[in-house]
């Protein structure tokens, strides 16, 4: 017999990323590695547990296979449960026949039968791809203070940033009444954070409507959202003023990696009364040597360094031989940064090998040039040869041979 449930949460996980080039051509987005030990969906699926929201549908699409075995039965992040806990749902053939996810409103739609199965007053819907700690609970509790049709979470962003979102027009009370496709010139700065909390009797309603409009693009925030202003529905806006990144590029994924290191900023993955869980096989402590040089970097268990290392974040498994020097970049797990290699300003994609003497990414000799920086980006299982240059702003997937220059373009 089905527990019925107060509300559950769908996270949105089926995306193809494609503004990660590179990280995302074998591996879905919300899998990418992230801050040395996470993985980009520990994030909703820790901010649900910890908010008390113990059944949760995450919906996959593109490139699934590492995402789905990561979450497994969800023991890690405690969703393993008897009644609710976390299910992994693919678009799948119906009798009536099925088509892929085209939209984030049909992604839900197509799975009604999944949510009404627990019958919830509430449903909490959430991205995928989103570094942050939020305690959902405060922000439905707020919904049903407001007696709300939808609950939008916003936070404020610079003036100069509201042409990049969907922002919020309210009165004083909270109550939305326009909401802006990155505008550009905004009436606010309350940018929403595609965090929405639904009441079931009208994301049903609404969701149906938008199934049976041909022109719709299926999407909440062009369409789901607009159509119920339109009909004067209650729309609130929750302000959220914690740390939120969309790392849904590699500068932001970089920044955002960066983050970490910086004390200023509100993002603390070591606190333990909102703890952030991940699937972690068990490995030796980290092994720095006598050689190593070190400095404000993450350097995860399991990991060796043997070279030099600054202002970096290293997964489980890398290694730094000695000789070697890591600047401002991002190391997944498994790779190997051979003797004499420099990376700088670089992601480094799982088990890859950055060859003796290779050069990765690059500072730009005139700093004060934004147009120079960039990020270089190796694709996962990636050989660079001995002695290679690759560009900074290089995307590199295929092999590197020795002493091969290989271009941004």
């Amino acid at each position: 017999m089905v527990k019925r449930k107060k509300s559950i949460a769908m996270i949105l996980a089926g995306g193809q990323g494609s503004r990660l080039y590179s990280l995302t051509q074998k591996l879905a987005k919300p899998a990418v590695p992230f801050g040395g030990k996470y993985r980009i969906i520990d994030f909703p699926l820790s901010n649900c547990v910890n908010s008390g929201i113990d059944t949760v549908g995450v919906l996959t699409q593109y490139q699934p296979l590492i995402l789905n075995e990561y979450i497994g039965n969800g023991q890690p992040w405690d969703l393993d449960r008897a009644h609710g806990g976390v299910f992994v749902l693919p678009p799948y053939q119906k009798s009536s026949g099925s088509d892929w996810y085209t939209g984030t409103a049909n992604a839900i739609y197509q799975n009604m039968q999944f949510i009404t199965r627990y019958d919830p007053d509430y449903v909490i819907i959430l991205g995928g791809d989103h570094i942050y700690k939020m305690d959902y609970s405060k922000m439905l509790d707020f919904h049903i203070e407001k007696e709300a049709d939808c609950t939008v979470a916003v936070m404020e962003v610079p003036k100069e940033e509201t042409s990049r979102f969907g922002i919020m027009n309210t009165h004083e009370d909270g109550k939305i009444y326009e909401f802006e496709e990155k505008p550009v010139v905004a009436k606010s700065q309350l940018a929403s954070m595609g965090i929405y909390i639904f009441s079931i009797g009208v994301l049903k309603q609404y969701l149906q409507d938008d199934d049976n409009d041909p022109i719709s693009s299926k999407d909440f925030g062009k369409n789901i959202i607009p159509a119920m202003l339109l009909n004067d529905l209650r729309l609130f806006a929750y302000r959220f003023s914690g740390y939120w990144k969309d790392v849904g590029t590699i500068d932001s994924l970089w920044e955002a990696n960066m983050d970490l290191l910086d004390p200023a900023k509100p993002l603390d993955l070591g606190s333990q009364d909102w703890k952030i869980y991940a699937r972690n096989a068990v490995r030796p402590p980290q092994f720095i040597s006598k050689t190593a040089h070190v400095q404000n970097s993450i350097i995860t268990e399991g990991t060796e360094v043997h070279g030099t290392v600054d202002f970096s974040v290293l997964f489980a498994g890398v290694v730094i031989e000695e000789g070697a020097s890591v600047c401002d970049s991002i190391i997944m797990p498994g790779t190997v940064i051979k003797k004499g290699a420099a990376v700088q300003y670089a992601i480094i994609a799982e088990n890859c090998v950055i060859g003796e003497d290779a050069v990765v990414g690059s500072r730009p000799e005139d700093t004060s040039d934004k147009d120079a920086w960039g990020v270089c980006v190796i694709a996962g299982g990636v050989k660079v040869g001995k002695g290679a240059f690759v560009h900074a702003k290089a995307m590199i997937e295929q092999d590197i041979p020795d002493k091969k220059e290989a271009d941004a373009e």
